[in-house]
């Protein structure tokens, strides 16, 4: 079992947002965490993130209690996404892989593979100011795999895709669960949560 989340809970002041929260996510498995706003989907894959701290619970990776260490094999997209304005985006993907370990030269190789897959090769030298929404949503989707990480995390995938780019992004996470990644994706959308996931967490 790649992540196994037992008994999880947590608090901010005294509202309970996460109350003994459990599951469990293998490798080529997509799994969908449910909920409504506030429902602290957004609170757990933090938590699995390593971003907030549990009040209490365990949390394992590969068998081990999740480290920092462990991030490295971690792709996280966040619902609240933004890219260096005036940062060539190329120049963007390859310095975040190497923040994941990556070397300058496999970054370069696996970023330009993603670009030239997405249709985005001639975007490679533009900062990300000159390029629309749906093209910097691209972007960021390619920073978040392109140190191809064992376990993806996913908030809120799809808000703000235009359907093109929804279904490319579909089409992704289909691909790289089918290639052995496990994949945490938040939706508060149950159709795409009954088409690409596995299994589900209602919160």
């Amino acid at each position: 079992m790649l992540l196994q989340a037992d008994n999880l809970s947590k608090s901010f002041g005294a509202h309970r947002v996460l109350d003994g929260i459990s599951f469990t996510a293998d490798c080529g498995e997509v799994v969908g965490i449910l909920g409504a706003n506030g429902a602290g989907k957004t609170t757990l894959l933090r938590i699995v993130n390593l971003i907030l701290e549990a009040d209490s619970g365990t949390l394992l990776f590969d068998g081990h209690p999740m480290t920092r260490a462990d991030l490295a094999a971690v792709g996280y997209l966040p619902e609240e996404r933004g890219l260096y304005r005036r940062m060539r985006v190329g120049e963007q993907v390859v310095y975040l892989a190497r923040l994941k370990g990556m070397s300058r030269a496999d970054a370069r190789s696996e970023a330009r593979a993603w670009f030239e897959r997405l249709g985005a090769a001639d975007w490679w030298n533009r900062p990300a100011n000159r390029l629309s929404k749906g093209m910097q949503q691209k972007v960021q989707f390619i920073s978040t795999v392109v140190h191809r990480p064992r376990l993806l995390i996913l908030d809120e995938p799809f808000s703000g895709f235009d359907a093109d780019n929804a279904a490319m992004l579909r089409t992704e996470i289909e691909r790289l669960s089918r290639s052995g990644t496990a994949i945490l994706l938040s939706t508060h959308n149950r159709e795409a949560a009954a088409s690409l996931c596995h299994k589900t967490l209602q919160l």
